[in-house]
Order: structure tokens, then C-alpha cells, then sequence
């Protein structure tokens, strides 16, 4: 049987209160993800609407899909820049 290490959150919390906790330790990650995303979504839309308007949809869904490599390469980029601080 594999050992666990215990948690500083009780067990018996509510939903609402571990999600509280989870997103107050996570805020400056979670927001870098949430512009990274948006950022990326609407880069996208605009090219597809007007560079590539007369593309077929899948060239949209490419471009879509480029974005997780792109998002994890802007993560460490950002950790590098952090690092060199």
C-alpha cells in the first residue's frame, strides 16, 4: 500500500470551500492561463476571418490545436524569465 502525505485542508470540507483554497493558491497561474487563452482564441479568429477567410474550416481547428504547444512553451518561457529574476 503507497503512503500518502496529509493534507493541510480537512477532509470534511464543502466543495465551494476546496475550490476557494484551490484557486487562492493558484490565482497568478490560472489568470496567465485564462489571457494566454484568450489571447490565443482571438489571434486565431482574426486570421481565420480575414487572412485565411477563404480557407476550409479544419485550417481553423489547426490553428487551434497549434495552441498547446504554443501554451506550453509560453509557460516556460515565462518560468525562465521568472528563474532569471
Amino acid at each position: 500500500m503507497t503512503e500518502t502525505e496529509p493534507t493541510d485542508e480537512p477532509d470534511e470540507g464543502s466543495v465551494v470551500d476546496r475550490v476557494r483554497s484551490h484557486v487562492s493558491e493558484n490565482r497568478s497561474g490560472m489568470v496567465y492561463d485564462l489571457v494566454f487563452a484568450v489571447v490565443w482564441v482571438t489571434l486565431v479568429s482574426l486570421l481565420y476571418d480575414v487572412a485565411f477567410a477563404s480557407t476550409p474550416q479544419w485550417v481553423l481547428y489547426m490553428f487551434l490545436v497549434a495552441g498547446i504547444p504554443a501554451y506550453f512553451g509560453f509557460v516556460v518561457s515565462l518560468e525562465m524569465a521568472k528563474a532569471r529574476r
